[in-house]
């Protein structure tokens, strides 16, 4: 059986290979499937649906988005499978949660600036990454190639990762809306890697309750950096709240370099046989 891999980023937002790089990689690695899901932008889905079906008859890719959300302090992230991307009002609707991106970019920007001593502008990042989804791995690409900092990890252990002296929430949107626009597009919204918000199990076991009674319909059960435990514990939740089980590497390129497409850490592994539940539950 092949193995598929439904959680990847392009240059569109925070990766660093392009959409045709991606696609090439996905042969490489012998992928039946990949999902191109971009954080809050469905730029490259026509272009990697396009390359593929040119160069790569025998490689799927499902139209995808990772929406990120706000649930009691903690980012959450929703990923949407096999949406229709030229859905008029998704796309518009995508504008509020690039907007609240903005504006928590304009505010570090301005910490940074005033409290770190590190001099940085919205309007420099826009200028050094154009038609670009602006997130935190910006940021840091940014402060080194400056000589602000001496590395990636040092911007997000000293600066803006979670809890960090300049880090600033986004805007409060909710994950229960991005699971509502998610479906209005037709859809299939899957909470994305849910041991990475650092819940408590009660915690977590209330947020995927709340998040099923608002249409959710499969959770990122088979991930990265998951250990056994995670895995075991996540599809115990899927069978509990009747929910389907996807996973995928989250591969963003040299932005998380231990991370490769489709194996992620080296022992991930994504049966294609997943994608057949996921594909029936379209709108």
């Amino acid at each position: 059986m092949r193995a598929i891999d439904l959680h990847t980023h392009s240059t569109c937002s925070d990766g660093t290979f392009s959409v045709k790089e991606l696609i090439d990689r996905a042969h490489e690695k012998g992928l039946a499937a990949i999902a191109l899901t971009d954080h809050d932008t469905v730029e490259g889905i026509d272009e990697a649906v396009q390359y593929a079906a040119e160069k790569y008859p025998d490689l799927e890719v499902v139209p995808g988005i990772e929406l990120s959300t706000e649930s009691d302090g903690r980012e959450v992230h929703i990923v949407g499978l096999f949406i229709d991307n030229h859905d008029k009002d998704f796309v518009d609707s995508l504008s509020a949660f690039i907007d609240s991106r903005t504006t928590r970019n304009i505010k570090m920007c301005k910490k940074l600036t005033e409290e770190a001593g590190i001099p940085i502008s919205y309007e420099e990042l826009e200028k050094e990454f154009p038609d670009t989804v602006i997130t935190r791995a910006h940021f840091a690409k940014f402060m080194v190639e400056k000589g602000y900092v001496n590395s990636r990890a040092e911007v997000f252990d000293r600066y803006i990762g979670d809890h960090c002296p300049y880090y600033v929430g986004r805007e409060k949107i909710t994950p229960e809306d991005a699971v509502r626009s998610i479906l209005k597009a037709k859809g299939v919204p899957v909470f994305a890697h849910p041991i990475l918000c650092r819940l408590s199990d009660d915690r977590l076991e209330a947020l995927v309750s709340r998040l099923k009674d608002a249409g959710l319909v499969g959770i990122e059960a088979i991930y990265s950096t998951y250990e056994r435990r995670d895995e075991v514990q996540i599809k115990e939740l899927a069978k509990k709240y009747d929910l389907l089980v996807s996973g995928g590497s989250d591969f963003h390129g040299a932005n998380k370099p231990d991370i490769d497409l489709g194996t992620g850490c080296g022992k991930l592994f994504i049966p294609e046989d997943l994608l057949i539940p996921i594909k029936a539950a379209r709108g």
